[in-house]
């Protein structure tokens, strides 16, 4: 009888992932224009498109394009995605120097990446013991790029024949064919392992003596994913403890343009915009991305660091259908299926889904059908799972695609982000999307989640010619950042200085033009380190601000010296890009005040970097949001990072959700507390605090006032007490600033008794606020007399009559909170006097 497993054996068998999940502790990569992981996400989260024209140094394009898809051996696309130069020392790997022309560049890159990925896991010095069981299973594809020139020597029978036919005789046909084959490698000893594929895994298994299994996989575009599928099989079997694996591929060779070229494949447009209206195919990309596997209960164990963790793996293969290399949803569906089986949780709990995504309009169409009718059936809930593609920014790397989507979305889930797919303008309107689970993320924005929510998930798809298809689940490791910034540039500080204005003009002026040369990387980083050091005297002119790197130097440099040499005689002024100059020093003695923003100040994505750079504003994120999902609304951080929509219309719906006082003020009381929290770990310590309007709710807490917990259920208790009442007759007024001479503003109010000064900002700024169709008056006319006026973008008319309906409710949760005696002064916005230190005094005070 044939062998039959029992249901029993059958789930034990199917789902191992979950009670072995596996960690990934290390990952190394070279992608177009990032020679590390670093650099690689960095290129990510700052939305950069990497696609450049071919390089002159890979093959000259002229030979081989013509914008005419039809002429023979010849490709329509001029661009795609290549890896930089890269360092190699043939001796850090024992290597001869005199292989290294036969030997293909995937087997020498594997090298260097093999050697970071177990370096980045902290297993560079691992013993003898570990590496006996550390194997590496990688996909690649079958030949690689160096057989194209052995092969091409191989035809020189075929040269002399056609020589021969153009009447050329023997000694120069002799001549002229040995010409020929010196343009190509030679064939000896070390030519054939130095093509084959497999001596990838193998040439690294020998160099970094690892004892465990060797071997590559090739599924096309899916190889990668079929590569980590089988290094997991190998951690669940407990035949290895640890796992080197990924997908290469560094051939963007002619060979390959016209691969894709005949099919045809190549778009004819200048982007790749996977999902797009106007997709029409794709670009070719190069890269090399590993993985450092081990099973979680070992890497816990041991103190790895860990990336993600894979929760469940979906393989299927599409069966009979229309051709070998057409893309079939039904296959691609019942790969998702097996993969959240496996998992062992719903489909609905994914946030992110990076998609195979080529471009193609038979390959998005037949994923996204699948994706839409697999998502849909286990979630009612809309636009809740973000889609995109790495192949946007860097090309399709073939067998390394699966690698670059799976390195992607463990960064993801390590520092917290939805990346973003870019080049798209117009979703594609078959899709339809608006009425599914899923939403393209084209724009890089925190991921936040509620404290009490299910983990972080994603999902990742690659699908290769042939008809297979894998999708991968993975899972955050750890809810919250464990780090205070993430892997990108820092901004560094530039202040330049000199006796006198003329003369820090002319060092202005000479920086510029260094920076503008050869050496300016060095120059920048040399400049960057002398500002961290020097001390700038007192007395002398100052112009300072902050760039990331050289070019963003000479931006600021260039605003910097023409703002200079039109004003050289200004005491001080400030460009609102970042560029800040004074005659002299101010005095160092003077006290500081933290000074926190109310009602009208909130926009969308705000500070957005700043979430994903630090645990202290995420964290405060989280904890409003909990609050809102509590009272069953949607959660705070999805109105003010709101899904990207695609026209003006639908973004202002946005703004206007977002200035809704019930979401208006939790927003900007998360913001202020989170960048106050960042401030305060960098040692800033206030000598008071103030607030304007809510703000004043914030600078109690920052003065110690009442607890983290208790200040973001205030936020939120009153921004909802002050939201307008629930009737459309309502009138909640609004508010206008008004800046100038304000000695007679009180009579030039007079023709408005509705209207009143609600804060008084400064000698120079106020704010008035009344009823709605007043205030509309009051700008008009005030604008007249010569003031300048600004209708603020407020709700409601705050510190007016017309929100009284709050004071009650909001009362009512102020008694609910524990106050505390101010560590220092703090002063109302509206009194201008500083608050007293009894703890039941202000607490009344702000019943009141």
């Amino acid at each position: 009888m044939p062998d039959q497993r029992t249901k029993e054996e059958e789930n034990i068998f199917q789902h191992r992932l979950r009670k072995t999940p596996i960690a990934i502790v290390g990952m190394s990569s070279v992608f177009p224009q990032s020679k590390n992981l670093d650099q690689y996400w960095n290129n990510i989260l700052s939305e950069a498109d990497c696609i450049t024209e071919v390089p002159a140094s890979r093959w000259n394009l002229d030979d081989y394009y013509d914008a005419d898809s039809s002429v023979p051996d010849k490709t329509y696309s001029r661009k795609g995605g290549f890896i930089p130069d890269i360092d190699f020392d043939p001796m850090e790997f024992g290597l001869p120097p005199n292989i290294l022309e036969v030997t293909d560049v995937s087997q020498l890159l594997a090298l260097v990446m093999a050697k970071q990925v177990l370096k980045d896991g902290n297993y560079a010095d691992a013993s003898a013991e570990i590496r006996k069981r550390t194997g590496v299973i990688l996909g690649v594809g079958g030949g690689q790029k160096l057989m194209t020139p052995l092969i091409s020597r191989l035809q020189s029978p075929i040269w002399h024949r056609v020589l021969e036919s153009a009447g050329i005789n023997q000694e120069d046909r002799d001549k002229i064919v040995e010409k020929i084959k010196k343009a190509y490698v030679p064939w000896e000893e070390n030519s054939f392992p130095g093509t084959l594929g497999n001596v990838i895994s193998g040439r690294i298994t020998n160099r970094l003596d690892l004892g465990g299994t060797n071997c590559v996989v090739d599924a096309a575009c899916a190889s990668s994913l079929s590569g980590i599928r089988m290094a997991v099989a190998e951690l669940l079997d407990y035949r290895m403890d640890m796992m080197v694996t990924g997908g290469i591929d560094t051939d963007n060779s002619p060979y390959m343009y016209m691969c894709f070229s005949k099919t045809p494949a190549f778009t004819k447009n200048e982007k790749v915009q996977p999902f797009d209206e106007n997709s029409s195919g794709i670009m070719i990309g190069e890269g090399i991305g590993m993985l450092l596997l081990k099973r979680l209960e070992d890497a816990e164990r041991d103190g790895d660091n860990i990336y993600a963790v894979i929760r469940g793996i979906g393989s299927s293969s599409d069966g009979k259908f229309k051709s070998i290399y057409a893309p079939r949803s039904a296959g691609q569906q019942l790969a998702l299926e097996r993969a959240y089986e496996e998992s062992g949780f719903e489909p609905a709990s994914i946030g992110l889904l990076e998609a195979h995504g080529t471009g193609t309009k038979a390959g998005d169409s037949a994923e996204v059908t699948a994706l839409k009718d697999f998502f849909g059936q286990h979630s009612s809930k809309r636009q809740h799972i973000a889609m995109g593609s790495v192949k946007s920014q860097m090309g399709h790397t073939k067998n390394a695609a699966g690698a670059a989507s799976i390195i992607k979305v463990a960064l993801a889930l390590h520092h917290k982000v939805l990346p973003a797919t870019i080049n798209v303008t117009e979703p594609n309107s078959e899709f339809a999307l608006e009425e599914t689970p899923l939403y393209l993320n084209t724009e890089t924005r925190p991921w936040i989640r509620a404290k009490d929510a299910v983990p972080r998930r994603a999902g990742v798809s690659a699908f290769g010619f042939g008809g297979t298809n894998f999708h991968f689940v993975l899972e955050e490791y750890q809810s919250e950042l464990q780090e205070k910034s993430r892997q990108q540039p820092v901004a560094q500080q530039v202040i330049l200085s000199g006796e006198n204005t003329e003369q820090l003009l002319g060092e202005a002026k000479a920086l510029l033009e260094g920076l503008k040369g050869e050496q300016a990387p060095l120059i920048f980083q040399e400049v960057c380190q002398g500002c961290r050091v020097q001390k700038t005297p007192q007395q002398v002119a100052r112009m300072g601000f902050l760039a990331a790197d050289y070019t963003e130097a000479v931006t600021a440099l260039e605003k910097g010296i023409k703002k200079l040499g039109d004003n050289l005689e200004a005491e001080s002024w400030n460009i609102p890009s970042g560029v800040y100059y004074r005659k002299e020093g101010m005095d160092p003695k003077g006290k500081v005040v933290a000074l926190f923003s109310g009602q009208g100040s909130p926009y969308l994505n705000m500070g957005k970097d700043l979430v994903y750079n630090f645990p202290a504003l995420m964290d405060t994120h989280a904890q409003m949001d909990q609050l809102f999902v509590d009272d069953q609304l949607e959660p705070l951080s999805r109105t003010v990072y709101p899904v990207p929509v695609f026209d003006r219309k639908a973004k202002k719906k946005q703004e206007a959700k977002l200035q809704l006082t019930e979401n208006a003020q939790p927003s900007i009381g998360v913001f202020s507390a989170g960048q106050y929290r960042i401030f305060k770990e960098a040692g800033f310590e206030p000598d008071f605090t103030a607030g304007h309007s809510f703000g004043e709710v914030t600078a109690l807490w920052a003065a110690g006032v009442y607890s983290d917990e208790d200040y973001v259920k205030l936020a939120k208790a009153r921004g909802k007490a002050m939201a307008a009442p629930d009737d459309p007759n309502f009138d909640a007024g609004g508010m206008v600033a008004v800046v100038g001479k304000l000695k007679n503003l009180k009579k030039d109010l007079e023709p408005y008794p509705n209207v009143v000064m609600a804060n008084f900002n400064s000698n120079k700024q106020v704010v008035v606020a009344g009823p709605k169709e007043d205030m509309k008056a009051v700008a008009a006319d005030l604008k007249e007399k010569g003031y300048t006026t600004v209708l603020l973008g407020v709700s409601a008319a705050f510190h007016t009559p017309l929100v009284g309906h709050a004071q009650k409710p909001f009362a009512d949760v102020i008694g609910g909170v524990k106050f505390n005696k101010p560590n220092c002064p703090v002063y109302s916005n509206a009194s201008g006097e500083a608050y007293p230190e009894d703890p039941k005094k202000i607490q009344e005070i702000l019943k009141a």
